[in-house]
Formats: C-alpha cells, structure tokens, sequence
C-alpha cells in the first residue's frame, strides 16, 4: 500500500509542476498579446489601453474589428494635414489665376 500512496504523490507532483509550468507560459503568452495590441493601437491613434480588452472573453476579436471598421484617427488627422497643406503648384484648385483690379 505505501508503493501506491508514493506513486501517486509523485505522479501528483510531476503534474503539480507542470501545471505551474504551463500557467507561467500563458501569462508570459497574454503580457506579449496585450503589449503587441498596445503598439498597434497606439500607431492607428487609438488608446493603447484598448489593448486590455484582449483579457476578456472574444476581446482578440473585438480589438480585431475595432482595427478592421474602426474610423481611425490617424486618418482623421492625415486628412486634416492634407486640407491645410499647400497645393504643389502655388494654385489651389477652383481658385482663379487671373489677377483682380
């Protein structure tokens, strides 16, 4: 009977440290999976913070649709730089060339 109780603690502690093994690897897996997201909302413009909802259940793929159908600010904001910039030609269209006096 004592052959049975030290194979099972052993057998229970080869499992036991696995477990810690493996659970190590996911929270490594999940810091990378939010750090990864907070780059790539912070470069569209977004909060990095929209990165945390990767925690959550089916949060991958919301931070996944938010990117895909998002109005992004960055564009918001390239599209504001593109109005104000000057035209390459000195003559912005619709604007005549003909002096006024």
């Amino acid at each position: 009977m004592n052959d049975n109780s030290s194979a099972y603690a052993g057998a229970m502690a080869t499992f036991m440290s696995m477990a810690v093994f493996f659970v190590i690897i996911g929270f490594a897996v999940l810091a990378f999976t939010i750090w990864l997201n907070w780059r790539i909302f912070t470069k569209a413009g977004y909060n990095g913070a929209l990165s945390l909802l990767s925690i959550v259940p089916f949060g991958p793929l919301i931070c996944q649709l938010i990117l895909a159908f998002g109005r992004w600010p960055l564009e918001d904001e390239l599209a504001a730089l593109r109005a104000a910039a000057p035209v390459p030609g000195g003559v912005p269209p619709g604007t005549s060339v003909m002096p006024t006096s």
